[in-house]
Parts: C-alpha cells; structure tokens; sequence
C-alpha cells in the first residue's frame, strides 16, 4: 500500500486517473448541441466510462447543467437519506452552480466511497478509509463524518453508521493509542512493519500525534450532544478513553521519555524523528510531547501547541462526559486538573513575540526557549484553534496569530496566480492545502474573506469537482491527491455552515 506521499498526481493534457473508481481522460472535449439528436448523447455521457472528473472544463449536459461526478447510486457504499435531502435543499438555493456541483460531489464523498458498515452480535461497527489509501487514520475519519452529525436524528441509519465509526476507533485505540492509522483486517501486516517502532499487527502506520487521540474523543462528545445517546459509552469505550489520558499523561515526560519512539529509513526527513526516535530535547513544562503533526511530518520542536490546545479541549470533553453520563467524579477531575494544567503551560510557554507580527503562538517549542514561527495547513493548525473549540474567533491573540499565519510572515504561506493560502513541508513549496483555505473560511466573520476563499476554492478543483489535498497555486491541475475525502467532506461542512450561518453568501454568482 503506497503511502501518502506517493500519492501525488499531476493533472494535466492527457492523464488519465481513477477518482472513486471512475476513469476519464484529462483532455477529452465535449461539445454537446441544443438538439433532439443529441438526447442520447447525453444519455451515453452520463453512462460511458469518459465522463467524469478531470476534462478541460466541467462536464455539461445540453441544459447547461453540471453531471454529478458520484458514483451511481448502486455503486455508493452508504446512502442517508438525511444526506440527500440536505443535498438537494443546500443547492436549491446557491446561485452559483458550480460550486453548488461541487457540494453535491463533494458532501456525501466519505458515504459514498470510504466507508464499510458492519454489526457485530447487534453492535455496529464502522471503518472508514482516508481515500485513495485503504487504511483508516483516526483524525480523518472524525473530520470525515463530522458534518452527518447535525444529520443524525433524522435518519436512524446514518445516526447507526456514527456509532460505528465511534466503536471502530475505541477498538484501534486499544490495540496501540501511539498509532495514527489502521487497518480493518487485525492480522493484516503493514509496509511499515520494518520502522523502528512497535508495529503491531493491523496498524497501517505508528506516528504518535497528539491530534489523532483528541479527535476520538470530540466525535463522541459531538454525537452525545447532537443525539443525546449515551448508548456509545460503553466499557470498550470508556477503557479506551483512559487509555488515551494515560497516554497524554506518560507524553508529558515528567520523569522518563515513555515508551514511545519512531524512526523510519525514509527519503524524506519529515518522516522520520530526532534523538533515537524521541524527537529534540525538551524542557519538562507539563505539556505533551507530539513526534508528528497532522500532517503525518515530524515536528522539530515536539511541543506542538495547537495540539495541545486540542487537547485541553478534549479533556474538557471528557470530564463533562464522565462527570454528567457516567458519574465518575475521580476520571472527571483528572481530566479537569489535566486540561487546567495544560492550559497555565500554554499560557506561561506558548505566547512568543515575533519580530514582524508582535505576540502570537508559534507552532512549536521546546520548553528552553526556541520556538519555530510557521503555520501548517493541516487541522489542528494555529488558524484553526476557533474551530477546534480553544477560544472565540474575536479573540485578540488569536486574530495576532491567524494575521500572521495569513502573511508572508508565515513562510509556508503561498502567493501564486490562482491563490493564496497556507501549505505546508509535506507538499512542499509553492502548493496549498485546500483545507486551510476552508478553515480560513470556518473561521472567518468577514464576509469578503469568506467569497474570495470560496471563488479560490472554485477555482483550482482542476475542473474535477472535488477538493484535493494540495495544488500548486500557479497550476491547478498539479495537485495531489484526487480522492482526499476529508478535504471533499470539510469542503460540504462549509457549505452546510454558510446555509446555517451565512446564508446570503450562497446567494451569490461567485467570479
């Protein structure tokens, strides 16, 4: 199973990619006529192999209309009715059509080609792959299924397939909490099996990421609030969970490195760690210790903040899940005392002053002082600590710091002819990540701010119609990843906010 990394695809005059199953030649031209005749024409279009995804502009029927790049219904892995009716009432109103396209592809992406429904002995049980790689990383497939919760209650199918997902990932973190990704079959072996870690059959890959445990614990915290079901909090459940808070716990590193460390004979330095596997040296000042970012690259300084602050919330979480459901007042303080302490750390560590930018968070430090100014795109990133529940989006260290992770200041913020935006060391120079700029739209209260990421948004899909993991902003069509369902499902969660919060904004013919 390759991994990520070579998962780079350059679109362009005569490639030719499988998206979601589906095949199509990149400079196939379709000239469709107004005409009686050309009926079955279109009726070959929507049927034949050529006519989805990567054409020198977006497939049109003779109307004027956009084809649907999802599979055929009996070729989805999943259907919610709640999905589709919330489909089909978002693009009744966007004036855009194009976008209102790329919401129908994009929105139901992770149920309609990710996702394998089982029931073991009455319980569900839910595996979600990440794409174009057939492994399941615990912060993806959260992020993924994170828009069907508003869903849930109005389709008992859909709010069953949330469970699972909840009860797969409880599973996987019993079976080794340092992994960030997994695989459906236990005794599958990995590519991995030879990094210098413990490899544990049915992990895909052992990155320890502080991100991907707190993202366990807000998509159980999300669905008890939306559903009120406490059913998930189960043994298996709740073992997992104090798992996760010993793990933090023995990543802060008090009084030994921990069991955990990684190394990888790897062409690239970003995916491997410092100091025999244990990452650079590091002041003990009580927060935790992450070998990767969520990006799945090593961190230089191993106190990534934005993580952290993910946790903080996180342990918030789960103290009022233990505390208010499972009257369990010792594990709820624990996790109320841990989350303070976190907290005081960032606050007393964590607020540097940068020579352009004034007092901001960095991305990480080490605890004697060095900090690495940067932002990288991907979720928890340092724009995002609104999103992930850390502070209010008006809050003045944050607007410091997110005005800095927006600037050239930023040196992984990229300016080209089709965009700007935050990227990243996994894609290199000159790409973006198109999921920073849907965070910089979540996160944003500007009204033009949030349209000008949208027509960037628009305008770089490399006329697929879905969103991609990166893209150089000089050329659209070299992008990676074509199937990224996290960054296609987080691109419907900002459709489905804007319809919710801001919906005059979708009311608008974008450039």
């Amino acid at each position: 199973m390759p991994h990520r990394r070579d998962f780079i695809k350059k679109a362009g005059i005569g490639s030719f990619l499988l998206v979601n199953g589906i095949s199509t030649f990149a400079n196939s031209k379709l000239e469709l006529l107004s005409s009686e005749k050309d009926k079955q024409k279109n009726a070959d279009l929507l049927n034949n192999s050529t006519n989805n995804v990567l054409h020198d502009k977006p497939i049109r029927l003779t109307d004027g209309s956009f084809i649907s790049m999802r599979p055929e219904p009996g070729k989805r892995k999943f259907t919610s009715n709640a999905v589709e009716e919330t489909i089909v009432k978002i693009k009744s109103v966007m004036a855009d059509k194009e976008l209102a396209w790329m919401f129908e592809n994009c929105f139901p992406n992770t149920l309609d080609t990710t996702v394998t429904y089982t029931e073991i002995n009455g319980d569900p049980f839910t595996y979600v792959i990440t794409g174009d790689i057939d492994a399941m990383w615990l912060r993806d497939s959260s992020a993924q299924v994170w828009p069907y919760l508003s869903l849930a209650n109005n389709d008992e199918k859909l709010k069953k397939l949330l469970k699972g997902v909840i009860a797969k990932q409880s599973e996987f973190v019993l079976l080794e909490p340092y992994a960030n990704a997994f695989y459906n079959d236990p005794k599958r072996i990995s590519e991995w099996k030879d990094d210098y870690t413990t490899m544990k059959p049915g992990v895909h890959e052992c990155k320890w990421e502080i991100d991907s445990l707190c993202y366990v614990i807000r998509l159980a915290h999300g669905y008890w609030k939306q559903t009120g079901d406490t059913s998930i909090f189960n043994k298996s459940w709740q073992d997992a969970m104090k798992l996760i808070i010993k793990t933090f716990r023995d990543q802060q590193r008090v009084h030994n490195k921990g069991p955990y460390h990684f190394q990888r004979s790897a062409a690239s330095p970003t995916d491997t760690q410092f100091g025999s596997g244990y990452g650079n040296p590091t002041k003990k000042i009580g927060l935790i210790h992450s070998m990767f970012r969520p990006s799945d690259d090593s961190t230089i300084f191993p106190f990534l903040i934005s993580s952290n602050m993910f946790a903080i919330v996180s342990l918030q979480q789960l103290a009022a899940i233990f505390e208010t459901v499972l009257h369990d007042s010792d594990t709820a303080n624990e996790c109320k005392q841990f989350s303070a302490e976190l907290d005081l750390a960032i606050k007393q560590h964590a607020i540097l002053h940068h020579q352009t930018a004034g007092n901001i968070y960095p991305l990480e430090i080490d605890g004697f002082g060095n900090a690495l100014f940067m932002d990288d795109a991907n979720v928890p990133n340092l724009l995002s600590i609104p999103y992930i529940g850390y502070c209010k989006s008006d809050d003045e260290l944050y607007l410091n710091t997110r005005k800095f992770s927006l600037s050239e200041s930023n040196p992984w913020f990229n300016v080209g002819k089709f965009a700007k935006g935050i990227g990243g060391p996994h894609v290199g120079e000159k790409k973006i990540w198109p999921l920073g700029l849907v965070m910089q739209a979540l996160t944003s209260n500007d009204n033009k701010e949030i349209i000008e990421c949208l027509t960037m948004l628009k305008k770089t899909h490399a006329d697929t119609g879905f969103i991609h993991e990166s893209f150089n902003v000089d050329n659209p069509k070299d992008f990676s990843r074509s199937w990224f369902a996290w960054a296609n499902t987080i691109f419907g969660e900002l459709i489905l906010h804007l319809y919710n919060e801001k919906p005059e904004l979708l009311k608008i013919n974008l450039v």
